[in-house]
């Protein structure tokens, strides 16, 4: 869904894009086999950035093999492609990587930056060994960003009506499909960015502002509320992780290097994904 936005997004900027992919490899294309761990080197001699988004679809409950694969998953594309490309002759300046705002722990009303402490869960296990495999890069020079993604608005999932999840007092950091993309670019040709990033809105939410604006938004009654004991019954320990944790996350690197948020409020943003005028 990210990538859907952000190739098009960086070919109007004027960049040259080529797409990584899994299948036969077609005009524009470089064939990898994350899984198998291979990519041919030579594919990804001489390029200026790679932006890796890779991800494999995530289940609706996670069970003990589910972690396993979601976790081997993150950490061996991370692995090959920090790898190979700091193996390559010419090397890019900078490799942006997708990780994840459950690198956080429930923080309650706390305002997490940066520099906050990461979590002990699996989630936030997940996305830091998922940084610390970009290592190879970083070690030899390349600029390697981090970015601790959110919740993102866009694609045929923002069109369903949600109530409130639990209490609704939880925070929901957010950002748009479209701004995301931006900020990728803005990343890319900001030499002073490095390490983690949180590409979030500058204004949060508590989960039941966010039911309601996406409810007006859509021009619908407010979905059911949705009780946190039902939530764990049908997600277990994801539900806790994902929906009913709070984390009240600030862009503060994004902000303290002048970058601009172009839908900055979140009726804004839902209204411009939903391809609604505001």
């Amino acid at each position: 869904m990210i990538g859907s936005a952000v190739t098009p997004y960086l070919k109007k900027q004027g960049h040259k894009v080529f797409c990584l992919v899994r299948r036969a490899a077609g005009a524009g294309e470089i064939q990898w086999d994350p899984e198998g761990g291979r990519i041919d080197p030579s594919a990804v001699e001489g390029f200026d950035g790679v932006v890796h988004l890779a991800s494999m679809p995530w289940p609706a409950r996670w069970t003990p093999k589910s972690k396993e694969q979601i976790y081997n998953n993150r950490i061996q594309t991370n692995k090959l492609l920090a790898s190979t490309l700091a193996d390559c002759h010419h090397k890019p300046q900078v490799l942006i990587c997708a990780s994840g705002m459950g690198i956080y722990p429930d923080s309650s009303d706390q305002i997490l930056t940066e520099d906050s402490t990461v979590g002990t869960d699996f989630l936030a296990h997940l996305q830091y060994d998922g940084e610390a495999a970009t290592a190879p890069a970083s070690t030899v020079g390349i600029r390697v960003v981090n970015l601790r993604i959110p919740g993102v608005l866009g694609g045929a999932g923002l069109k369903r009506n949600l109530g409130r999840m639990g209490s609704g007092r939880q925070w929901t950091s957010w950002i748009g499909r479209d701004e995301l993309a931006c900020i990728v670019d803005y990343v890319l040709m900001n030499d002073a960015l490095s390490g983690p990033i949180n590409p979030t809105s500058p204004n949060p939410v508590r989960n039941a502002e966010f039911a309601a604006t996406l409810s007006r938004a859509l021009g619908r009654k407010p979905g059911l509320p949705m009780p946190a004991f039902v939530l764990r019954l049908l997600l277990g320990e994801m539900a806790e992780a994902l929906i009913l944790a709070s984390r009240r996350i600030i862009p503060a690197k994004l902000l303290a290097a002048g970058y601009r948020f172009r839908f900055p409020n979140l009726e804004v943003a839902l209204l411009h994904e939903l391809g609604i005028n505001a």
